[in-house]
């Protein structure tokens, strides 16, 4: 129920435009995919959703496990229909709040003991339950729980959670039974290339439907996230989806589809949305900012999302100014949509075989010439 075609290939890099084929619709390559951690992409309906030419979203499993449940969801068909979003669905297994949770958990060989943020009630996370979960989600890609650690500790500590997610990877092979889900491995590492090269190895010796590589953009350097993405994609099958979590700059998405990687997510559209922050080619505009209060153009007059479409950067700074909702959702459809459009861009560069970076200086214009 699942394939993977690469449709076109650069002549100067690794980048290639690619269809993945799930079973709720296609998702053309490379592709930015919107977090919607709680079943929802903060701020936006699936209507608006779709507008912004986005065709695979994600959701949460550790979140959506404690509000409402994961058998509520089942109930009502699942979570597409539960959203009312009837393309394809990415969940996270709850991996990242491994990381970003750390101070209210515990670790062990068996899963993560997880004191619940909402009442402190205590939850156990095992691969098996993680899988469970993601089972009667519905969601369409499915991933294997991760020990992701803070980029800040030893050596010795990142080699001990590469070993667990590789224990917990073989764990969620052996339950996970849906055969319309692809489960998809995670690499890790660290900033370690050895270490990368161990997981990168060990993953895809499973032969997923695709693999993705996490722990990156997790507080270490950008010179250490920009060797991650070069080094990693030399150890895995070309012919499998790349992942890479976590990224959402136009700079480290363009050097990660030149280095092969085929899908990216990040919350940083809607996050920069709620605080009235727009994107701007490789800028980020700050509506509050009184200079705009008389700015009557549109956030980029080159976009044709229905933000740039129908309302100025005065009237969002208006709507921003005074804790208006519409502010919010308006910006975040056009951040969302900025970066879909960035990568839509690219790809028709990739097939025009005229895609390159230019990182001295970063120039936005030579990432996609005349597409972008």
């Amino acid at each position: 129920m699942f394939k993977f075609e690469i449709t076109s290939c650069s002549n100067s890099n690794l980048a290639r435009t690619g269809i993945f084929e799930t079973p709720h619709g296609l998702v053309e390559t490379p592709k930015f995919m919107p977090v919607g951690t709680l079943g929802t992409v903060k701020g936006l309906s699936s209507k608006q959703l779709k507008s912004t030419g986005s065709s695979m979203i994600l959701a949460n499993t550790f979140h959506l496990h404690l509000q409402p449940g994961e058998k509520i969801i089942k109930q009502a068909g699942g979570l597409h229909n539960f959203m009312n979003w009837q393309q394809p669905i990415l969940t996270d297994s709850g991996g990242y709040q491994v990381f970003s949770l750390s101070k209210l958990n515990e670790i062990s060989d068996a899963g993560v003991k997880f004191k619940n943020p909402r009442d402190g009630s205590l939850i156990f996370l095992s691969p098996e339950k993680v899988i469970e979960i993601q089972m009667n989600l519905g969601s369409d890609v499915i991933m294997a729980f991760d020990h992701c650690p803070p980029h800040t500790v030893s050596e010795n500590d990142i080699y001990d959670s590469m070993e667990r997610t590789h224990k917990w990877l073989e764990r969620c092979v052996e339950v996970k039974k849906s055969p319309n889900q692809a489960l998809f491995g995670i690499v890790q590492g660290g900033r370690y290339p050895k270490l990368r090269e161990i997981s990168s190895k060990f993953v895809s010796s499973f032969d997923l439907p695709g693999i993705a590589v996490g722990g990156v953009s997790v507080g270490e350097t950008v010179e250490e996230i920009h060797n991650v993405i070069k080094l990693v994609p030399n150890f895995l099958p070309t012919q499998k989806p790349k992942y890479l979590m976590g990224i959402g700059s136009l700079k480290e998405i363009s050097l990660a589809i030149a280095n092969g990687f085929d899908l990216f997510d990040c919350v940083l559209p809607t996050r920069l949305g709620r605080h009235g922050t727009a994107l701007f080619n490789d800028e980020r505009l700050n509506l509050r900012n009184s200079g705009f209060k008389s700015d009557f153009s549109p956030i980029d007059k080159t976009c044709h999302c229905e933000t740039c479409k129908n309302y100025s950067r005065a009237y969002l700074h208006h709507l921003i100014r005074n804790d208006e909702l519409l502010g919010l959702t308006l910006i975040s459809l056009h951040n969302i949509y900025h970066l879909t459009r960035f990568t839509n861009a690219i790809s028709q560069a990739i097939k025009d075989n005229c895609f390159t970076i230019d990182f001295a200086p970063w120039k936005t214009s030579s990432i996609a010439h005349h597409t972008w």
